[in-house]
């Protein structure tokens, strides 16, 4: 019986990915349960009454707690609480009751999923919950869990297997996901504005908690169409920041008409063979001058003289004007210096190539401030250097020839983004966007809205 999980996992394949639209408030410790929350919480069935479910009791009543006013507001109708239930599942015990949808208790392992047949959502309290909240903190037990009832949201709008096999150009799978996901975020910016009355989830907690949706993405070069896709983390935390900052009935009204997906299947063997992703010397060699192409055209259209800044090579840390992390641009002499020997070449070993190639784009976007003669130091230009390489990126990703990008490669994007504040700092190594999350939404504006969007 077909059922819609967060994603088929075992808990050792979890990625170990840190994370870090402004996110309101002030950075919180990792807890995310209110010391003055009320004991009152939905019934969990199977439950052992640890921690875990205790977490997973207070964050599902507040979920449901929200969607009673939320859907309301959104369909013009009523919320209807799940009739099936609640179920925590002990997959390593061999006699656990299994939950509705499934044949036994170990069909649950490492999962987390809505069963639309029973109307009921059942979790592996043994090896998925434990682990999220040991490798990404409480949040992001709060997201799964809010994803999951998201897709119970769906079933109330209509968007049941039914209707999934009778439309399938409608409602694909990647879609319905997408959907999920951006009601999980509409959620969360409930919390994060001090409305929740039992949880309360910081910048701190909801940046690592990221790293849970880019965990559950699909496997570089998964097709789209493929019918178990729930997309790349580019979508998928894209999604997410949709829902935190549009609310939702812009969820509700998504579509395939009006959402674009960057997932992308391998279209040669070559790039299938090398998971999309270029050896460092010749990744450098590809995009420095794709990237002095794509500025120069930015500045003559704006009537400037654009000097190609000369990419240079350098054993240690770019030091020529503050602290840019392993990529500097020096406006002394404009170059724009590369650490070829340790941190550069060892993040493109650890996220692929795609994330040197952010970390450049951005410096080669603050040469193009300092041609047009706008601000290169502080917030607003570490801001406009993320737009522009977004800019950039979505122009490579419209293209037919020549440089282009590989399946992966926004979501290479997406995790040094997430992890670290280098594409986010100016001139000076200072003033860098706080926090990734809002790193990747100013980076993701430039792909799909151009260079305008950045003041361009």
């Amino acid at each position: 019986m077909r059922h819609r999980s967060i994603a088929l996992i075992v808990a050792t394949a979890l990625l170990a990915v840190g994370c870090t639209a402004e996110i309101p408030g002030r950075p919180r410790a990792a807890k995310v349960v209110k010391k003055e929350a009320s004991t009152e919480t939905i019934q969990v069935r199977g439950s052992d009454n640890g921690a875990i479910d205790k977490l997973a009791a207070t964050a599902l009543t507040d979920i449901n707690d929200f969607w009673q006013e939320s859907f309301q507001q959104t369909f013009n109708k009523p919320w209807k609480p799940l009739t099936g239930g609640y179920y925590s599942v002990d997959t390593a015990d061999a006699t656990a009751k299994p939950p509705p949808c499934t044949q036994k208790a170990a069909d649950v392992e490492g999962n987390a999923f809505y069963c639309p047949a029973a109307d009921a959502i059942a979790w592996d309290r043994a090896s998925l919950l434990p682990v999220l909240q040991d490798r990404f903190g409480e949040a992001a037990v709060v997201v799964v869990l809010a994803h999951e009832i998201g897709h119970a949201v769906q079933n109330r709008m209509g968007i049941t297997p039914e209707a999934e096999r009778r439309e399938p150009e409608r409602f694909p799978t990647i879609l319905t996901e997408a959907q999920a996901d951006c009601f999980a975020g509409a959620f969360v910016r409930n919390v994060t504005d001090g409305k929740s009355q039992r949880l309360d989830i910081g910048t701190d907690a909801l940046d690592k908690a990221l790293g849970a949706l880019i965990t559950f993405r699909d496997p570089v070069g998964t097709s789209p169409e493929d019918e178990q896709a729930h997309g790349s983390a580019f979508d998928r935390v894209a999604a997410f920041q949709d829902g935190y900052e549009q609310g939702t009935k812009f969820c509700a009204a998504m579509s395939v008409q009006n959402r674009t997906f960057t997932q992308r299947a391998f279209t040669n063997v070559t790039d299938r063979a090398n998971g999309g992703n270029l050896p460092f010397s010749q990744m450098l060699e590809s995009v420095t001058p794709d990237l002095d192409g794509y500025f120069k055209t930015l500045a003559t259209s704006a009537g400037r003289t654009w000097p190609s800044p000369r990419a240079e090579a350098s054993q240690t840390e770019p030091t020529c004007s503050g602290d840019q992390g392993p990529v500097a641009y020096c406006p002394s002499d404009k170059t724009i210096k590369i650490d070829t020997k340790d941190e550069l070449p060892a993040l493109h070993k650890e996220l692929g190539d795609y994330a040197t190639g952010t970390l450049i784009a951005t410096r080669y976007a603050i040469a193009e401030l300092a041609v047009l003669g706008k601000p290169v130091e502080g917030e607003d230009a570490s801001a406009a250097a993320l737009c522009l390489a977004g800019a950039y990126t979505g122009a490579v990703f419209q293209r037919r020839d020549g440089f282009g990008l590989s399946p992966g490669d926004f979501d290479e994007a997406v995790m040094v983004l997430l992890r670290f504040d280098y594409a986010a700092r100016d001139a000076r190594g200072e003033d860098a966007v706080d926090p990734g999350f809002a790193r990747v939404a100013r980076f993701r504006e430039g792909v799909f809205e151009g260079p305008k969007k950045c003041g361009i």
